[in-house]
């Protein structure tokens, strides 16, 4: 698994070896959001950084999910949509969202890295 990058949104970023992104909400804000009861996944389509993709609802609040960088949806994890607590048990691995092509991979190192995001949640805390 190569390193993870973050969002001040709290989604992760994992670079995979095929140069596909898969993205996912970060643990942090799935605990804030408590049980996630709903997820609708994005479509496949090319979106701008910034853009809403997915939706998620959980027993405290709804909330949405954005694209991190310019590029394009290119696979969905479905089966949050019958199994969203997959969030819950495994926000970084069975919990991912979506696999996205960016338009510029290099993109990825203006994203927070480790430490600055646990240093954004502890100022948040």
């Amino acid at each position: 698994m190569s390193e993870l990058r973050f969002t001040v949104d709290h989604e992760w970023l994992r670079l995979e070896s095929d140069g596909l992104i898969t993205v996912g909400i970060t643990a942090y804000a799935q605990q804030a959001l408590g049980d996630v009861v709903f997820v609708q996944v994005p479509e496949l389509r090319t979106f701008d950084a910034g853009d809403e993709v997915a939706v998620l609802e959980s027993v405290k609040a709804a909330s949405s999910v954005y694209m991190p960088l310019d590029g394009e949806v290119v696979e969905v994890n479905s089966a949050l949509e019958s199994s969203p607590e997959l969030i819950n048990q495994d926000a970084l691995g069975e919990g991912w969202f979506f696999r996205m092509r960016p338009n510029d991979v290099t993109a990825l190192d203006s994203l927070l890295d480790q430490a600055a995001y646990e240093r954004l949640t502890h100022e948040d805390a």
